[in-house]
């Protein structure tokens, strides 16, 4: 038999990977989810949901999830969805699985996911109380073209409603420049909660004008400033498919709860 170029060789035809995985995640993790997913054994399909979800009410938020997981499910070609939240806002508390299984790490929120543990987050956070933390996705996906922090789904949001994305001339018109003046100290100058900043370097690219203007910004509101390596540990795991006691596994026709232990996410049938 001829196995010249262009001709069907049987013998050397690549095998493919057994899992074909759908991952739907906060696109505060895009890179370092890129990354893994090319680097899986597995053909692993990714959809990013915007940053500050968590800003919305639990039950909005709880129905966008349920929503992109359905469609997911939908589409009968995945054998689990792997889900790039952590216990955020609640946000994922009844969400239920459809006709394959959800895979979610146990975890309060994603930093956990850049410390690689729930123990190691806890340890600093217990350590370092006041602490802003930042990654490439915080960076890069937490601020509008001004610089200042705004939340992702703007007036639908918890944020939102309560008049804080407002400016401050728009909340002197509304409100009465007194009562504008009230709103932004007693509610708005969430800053003053914050005494330190660490960011948290993963190696998905290069973060050097990321730290540089990090550290800038942590002058500028009189924070102090430190920078670690991030552990790529817990992420690897969910990508790789090692889901060991880190993750709660939703099968069909479960649905997430929350657990105040150190469980944090579990599973109810």
């Amino acid at each position: 038999m001829d196995t010249g170029a262009g001709c069907y060789n049987p013998a050397i035809m690549i095998e493919t990977p057994a899992k074909t995985l759908k991952f739907i995640g906060c696109e505060i993790i895009y890179r370092e989810a890129c990354l893994l997913a090319s680097r899986s054994e597995y053909r692993i399909d990714v959809e990013f949901l915007h940053k500050g979800l968590h800003d919305l009410e639990t039950p909005d938020m709880r129905a966008r999830l349920q929503q992109a997981i359905d469609a997911a499910n939908a589409d009968g070609l995945y054998e689990a969805i792997l889900l790039g939240y952590a216990r955020c806002n609640d946000g994922l508390v009844g969400v239920t699985a459809r006709d394959v299984p959800l895979v979610i790490p146990r975890a309060h929120d994603c930093i956990t996911f850049f410390f690689g543990s729930r123990a190691a987050y806890k340890k600093y956070f217990d350590e370092r109380p006041g602490t802003y933390y930042l990654t490439t996705g915080w960076s890069e996906r937490n601020t509008a073209p001004d610089g200042y922090d705004q939340p992702a789904y703007g007036q639908q949001g918890v944020m939102g409603k309560l008049g804080l994305t407002e400016s401050y001339d728009e909340m002197v018109s509304k409100y009465g420049r007194e009562n504008a003046d009230f709103i932004r100290e007693t509610m708005g100058d969430w800053m003053k909660n914050y005494s330190h900043m660490l960011y948290l370097k993963m190696g998905a690219c290069d973060e050097g004008p990321l730290i540089a203007e990090a550290r800038a910004r942590a002058e500028r509101n009189g924070w102090s400033f430190e920078q670690r390596d991030g552990d790529w540990t817990l992420l690897e795991k969910l990508f790789n498919g090692d889901w060991d006691d880190d993750f709660a596994i939703v099968p069909p026709g479960g649905r997430i709860v929350a657990r105040n232990d150190e469980t944090v996410l579990d599973v109810e049938k």
